[in-house]
């Protein structure tokens, strides 16, 4: 793509792109470039690489469809895009368990192993490649698993899940400290022990 027409001001107000993807849809691809290769990566982390590139792909597609619906009070476009890519891959729910659990029996990611170049190679990668922590993710319902990676791996706030998911911020800390007590007792951590900073805050 060639860029905006001359007369369109690039803004990084998502909104405002938004707004003016309804007149020229073309610019709905600023959205794409800025957001595709996060919500690519996460879709990668949760179900792997060959379907994270339909995930990504059908999240711009649903994103586009619905666009005259968004939230034109909300600057930034990122919690909706994730909700969306969340929606989608619960319908994959099965295979993102699966995966989960394949990685908990043999401990070794196949998205660390491929050398994606979506991989983040920091500590919580690292840790997220261990077997019990799959297992423990594999476990979860799929709301309270949903809450927790889009704070762990996603890295959205409170309030941006819970826009994403269109449900209470009190929800998503219900959700999120439930998800965490019981991954810590599946990890045999004493959750009543634990305290973490972020529940409190």
């Amino acid at each position: 793509m060639s860029g905006p027409p001359p007369s369109v001001t690039r803004t990084e107000d998502d909104a405002e792109t938004v707004v003016q993807s309804l007149e020229q849809p073309e610019l709905f691809a600023l959205l794409y470039d800025r957001y595709a290769p996060d919500i690519h990566r996460y879709a990668a982390r949760r179900l792997g690489d060959s379907a994270a590139d339909d995930i990504t792909a059908d999240t711009f597609l649903v994103a586009f469809r619905i666009r005259s619906r968004y939230d034109r009070t909300r600057a930034n476009a990122r919690p909706w895009l994730y909700g969306i890519a969340g929606n989608l891959i619960g319908k994959q729910r099965r295979a993102e368990v699966r995966a989960l659990r394949a990685l908990a029996r043999t401990g070794c990611d196949p998205l660390a192993a491929s050398g994606s170049e979506f991989w983040i190679e920091d500590t919580d990668s690292r840790i997220a490649a261990q077997g019990p922590l799959a297992g423990a993710l594999a476990g979860l319902s799929a709301p309270d698993r949903h809450v927790l990676l889009l704070v762990a791996w996603a890295e959205l706030t409170y309030q941006e899940v819970a826009e994403a998911l269109g449900i209470p911020v009190g929800t998503v800390r219900s959700r999120l400290n439930r998800a965490r007590r019981k991954v810590r007792t599946a990890l045999g951590a004493d959750p009543a022990f634990v305290i973490d900073a972020a529940e409190v805050a």
